[in-house]
C-alpha cells in the first residue's frame, strides 16, 4: 500500500483572514485532507490559524503594511519566513500555490524550482484596474514580471474563472491549463424557510424595506464607493455589509446604512437569507466566492459584467452591470435599476432554480477529486522529473 502523499498549500493568510480566497484555500484543504492526502497549510500569521480537521497549519511572520494602508494584500516575508517557506517545500511532494503576484508566490515558485518539487497554481485573480494610475501600474507590472513568469513555468495551472483564464490566455503553459470553479458549502449557503427568513431579519434588526448586501473588504476593487452612492440615491433600500477595509460605511452618516464587521460562516449565512438582493460592483475578481454563496442562498446577483463571464452556464442567474462608463452617475443609475430588477425576480421559482443550478455546478466534492487526481498525478510524475 502506497503512502499518502504530502501536499504543502500555500496562501498568504489563513481563511481566519475572510478574503473569498484564503476561504476556498482551507475548505481545498480540508476536502484533500479527506481524499488520503497528508495536507500542511503555510500563511501568514496577520490573522491566526482557525480550525482544519485533518489539515496541519503553520504560520511564518509578514510585514503586511501595504494591505494597512493602502488596502492591497501584499505581505512581505520575514528572513525567517522565507528559511520556513524553503523548509516546509523541501518536506513536501507536491505543492499548491493559492495566485502567482505576491512575494509568497515569488518565493514559493523559487524554493521549487531548486528543490524540484513540482507547483500548481491556482490563479484567482487577473488584472484590477485601481482608480490610483500607480497602483493599476503596479498590478500590470506585477502581472507582467511575477504572475507570468511563474504560471508559464509551473508544472499545472489553474483559474477558477473563464474572465481570468482570458486575461492570461497569451501565455505559453508548460500543461494546458484547467479551468476549476471554486466550490460552495451548500450546507451552510442555502434558502431559508419564510420562518428562518423572519426570524434572521428579526436577528439583524431589519424592518420591511428591502435589504441590498455586500459581502468583502470594503476597498475601492470591491466597488463601495459605488454603493455609498446607491445608498445616498436609494433610501427606501437597507444597504448591509459584511466584512471590513480601509472604508468605512458607518461613518458616511446614512440611516439606511447597516455594518456588521465579525460574521462568518453559518452566521454570514443567516445576514444572506435575511437579504433580498446581493450587490457587488467589483472589477477584476473573476468569480468571486461571495456570488456563488449568494446564488446559494437563492438571491438575485447585481454585479460588474466582467463576472457574468466567469462562468458563462451562470450569466442568466447574475444581472452584469457595466463599470466601464464614464461617469460614477451613469453607473450607479444601471446599478439602481438592476437593483429593482433582481428584487421583482426574487420569487420562489426563481429562488429555487438558483439553488439547484450552485448544486449541480459547484459541488465542492467534484472540485476536491479533480485536485486531488492533479495532484496525484504530479506526485506520480515527480521522480522522472527528477531523473531527467
Amino acid at each position: 500500500m502506497s503512502l499518502p502523499i504530502k501536499l504543502l498549500t500555500v496562501s498568504n493568510f489563513f481563511d481566519t483572514h475572510r478574503g473569498g480566497l484564503e476561504i476556498v484555500a482551507g475548505r481545498l484543504a480540508r476536502e484533500l485532507a479527506r481524499r488520503d492526502i497528508e495536507v500542511t497549510w503555510l500563511a501568514s500569521n496577520v490573522a491566526p490559524p482557525g480550525e482544519a480537521e485533518g489539515v496541519r497549519l503553520a504560520s511564518f511572520r509578514v510585514w503586511n503594511v501595504a494591505e494597512r494602508r493602502l488596502g492591497v494584500p501584499w505581505p512581505i516575508l520575514s528572513p525567517l519566513a522565507l528559511l520556513r517557506l524553503w523548509r516546509a517545500v523541501g518536506a513536501a511532494d507536491v505543492v499548491l500555490l493559492h495566485d502567482s503576484l505576491y512575494m509568497t508566490s515569488v518565493a514559493t515558485f523559487l524554493a521549487t524550482r531548486v528543490r524540484r518539487r513540482p507547483l500548481l497554481v491556482v490563479q484567482h485573480i487577473g488584472h484590477i484596474p485601481y482608480a490610483n494610475p500607480l497602483l493599476r501600474g503596479l498590478m500590470a507590472g506585477a502581472n507582467r514580471l511575477i504572475a507570468a513568469p511563474i504560471l508559464r513555468r509551473a508544472e499545472q495551472v489553474v483559474f477558477i474563472s473563464e474572465f481570468v483564464r482570458e486575461y492570461f490566455s497569451k501565455l505559453r503553459f508548460r500543461a494546458r491549463p484547467l479551468l476549476i470553479f471554486n466550490g460552495v458549502d451548500t450546507d451552510v449557503f442555502r434558502p431559508a424557510s419564510e420562518a428562518e427568513r423572519a426570524d434572521a431579519r428579526a436577528v439583524f434588526g431589519f424592518a420591511a424595506e428591502p435589504v441590498a448586501l455586500f459581502v468583502g473588504r470594503f476597498v475601492e476593487k470591491k466597488g463601495v464607493h459605488l454603493i455609498r452612492r446607491l445608498a445616498e440615491r436609494r433610501p427606501d433600500i437597507t444597504f448591509a455589509f459584511a466584512g471590513w477595509g480601509l472604508v468605512d460605511p458607518e461613518r458616511w452618516g446614512l440611516s439606511n446604512v447597516r455594518v456588521f464587521s465579525d460574521l462568518s460562516g453559518a452566521r454570514l449565512a443567516d445576514l444572506y437569507r435575511a437579504s433580498d438582493v446581493f450587490v457587488l460592483p467589483s472589477r477584476g475578481e473573476g468569480f468571486p466566492l461571495v456570488v456563488q454563496e449568494a446564488l446559494a442562498c437563492g438571491l438575485p446577483v447585481v454585479c460588474g459584467a466582467e463576472s457574468t463571464r466567469a462562468d458563462l452556464e451562470a450569466a442568466p442567474l447574475l444581472r452584469g452591470v457595466d463599470l466601464t462608463r464614464s461617469g460614477e452617475a451613469a453607473i450607479t443609475d444601471q446599478l439602481s435599476q438592476a437593483i429593482d430588477e433582481g428584487l421583482a425576480a426574487r420569487t420562489p421559482s426563481d429562488t429555487l432554480r438558483r439553488r439547484r443550478f450552485v448544486e449541480a455546478r459547484y459541488a465542492w466534492s467534484a472540485a476536491a477529486d479533480r485536485y486531488a487526481a492533479i495532484l496525484n498525478g504530479l506526485a506520480l510524475a515527480a521522480p522522472l522529473r527528477k531523473a531527467a
